[in-house]
């Protein structure tokens, strides 16, 4: 009863001392420890040099609008080789490297991985070009080219969803099937106001790591302690001397994003197509450059994968009610389950 009392007597204190602040965030906030600001971290190098990959990252040199540029990208072998091999695209706001849990299972289910850092992500180039989806789409041809395999089940994810569609449209016969992890593109990014570049990448440079955080957390139903490893390496990366051309590139490729609609496309689709959406996503590209009351209503996928799933021809639609952006880190073996369940029997 003693104890009881004395720990009432704290809270109520604590509480009491609170009152100008909502009560339940301060006793959060008193009970946790700070995010980290990483303001002593090793700074990374614009291509993450020194950062982990969890396989080996191989350089593929490329003429890409009149520059010499460098993909990296993971090849992995598995053991017991099942005959299928899997084309792996990642999201504007990652690096390959997320895949890894994923690409850990399904090497041991027999797949060959592919898995590619899109020029101006990641460990490959970031030339300060025109980034549009049809130059993406041609550097990863040639990548497939490079490794000599003529056909894939292609895994797009985010912005690498929307890679996924002109990937498939323009090379269908290089596509034995294709699975859409909440694309962008799924709505008319063309009725949002016009914003330049060079005001994104000014924005870009007053990212903080908290900011950029909150930008995070806001894509999960849930926040778990591993999803931090995506903010020390923003935070790294802002602490190098090379951060201004990446600010610049990232608001380059946001363009590709809301200048390369794929609504047109999905009609024409050949590929075996699955749709795996996370019900609590409310993404929308560049929204960090916009006033909330201008986006609202984007971004509401409960809506936009029965859209997409009408506009497919053909495809199936797996809805996951209690997960956000990215299912592959939030609900894994779910989505691992989906996903084989999907590509079992569709060898090329």
């Amino acid at each position: 009863m003693f104890r009881l009392s004395i720990r009432n007597f704290f809270l109520a204190s604590l509480l009491a001392s609170c009152a100008l602040l909502p009560a339940r965030a301060q006793l959060l906030n008193f009970l946790q420890p700070a995010d980290p600001s990483y303001l002593n971290a090793e700074p990374l190098s614009i291509t993450l040099e020194g950062w982990s990959y969890p396989y080996p990252v191989t350089m593929l040199q490329l003429a890409l609008e009149g520059e010499t540029v460098r993909m990296a990208y993971m090849d992995v072998r598995p053991k017991n080789p099942n005959g299928q091999t899997l084309l792996l695209l990642h999201d504007q706001y990652f690096s390959s490297d997320y895949w890894a849990q994923t690409l850990r299972t399904l090497s041991d289910y027999g797949y060959r991985l592919v898995v590619p850092d899109q020029v101006g992500f990641g460990r490959s180039s970031k030339p300060e070009m025109q980034y549009r989806f049809g130059l993406q789409a041609q550097a990863t041809l040639r990548l497939l080219d490079h490794l000599q395999i003529p056909q894939v089940a292609v895994i797009g994810h985010g912005m690498g969803g929307m890679l996924a569609v002109h990937f498939a449209r323009r090379y269908s016969e290089r596509v034995s099937a294709l699975v859409l992890e909440n694309p962008m593109g799924l709505e008319d990014y063309a009725t949002l106001p016009p914003v330049s570049t060079e005001p994104m990448a000014r924005q870009n440079m007053l990212l903080t790591p908290a900011h950029y955080r909150r930008e995070l957390k806001a894509q999960f139903a849930t926040w778990r302690p591993p999803f931090e490893r995506y903010v020390e390496q923003f935070a790294r990366l802002q602490l190098s001397s090379e951060y201004p051309r990446h600010a610049q590139v990232a608001a380059r490729t946001q363009q590709m994003i809301l200048e390369g609609p794929i609504l047109n496309e999905m009609p024409r689709l050949l590929a075996p197509t699955l749709l795996i959406i996370g019900l609590k996503d409310r993404t929308v590209p560049g929204q960090r450059y916009y006033p909330a009351d201008v986006i609202k209503g984007y971004g509401d996928f409960s809506k936009l994968g029965k859209d997409a799933q009408a506009r497919i021809p053909g495809a199936q639609l797996r809805e996951l009610p209690d997960v956000g952006h990215t299912p592959h880190l939030e609900d894994p073996e779910y989505f691992i389950a989906l996903l084989t369940d999907f590509l079992y029997g569709k060898k090329p």
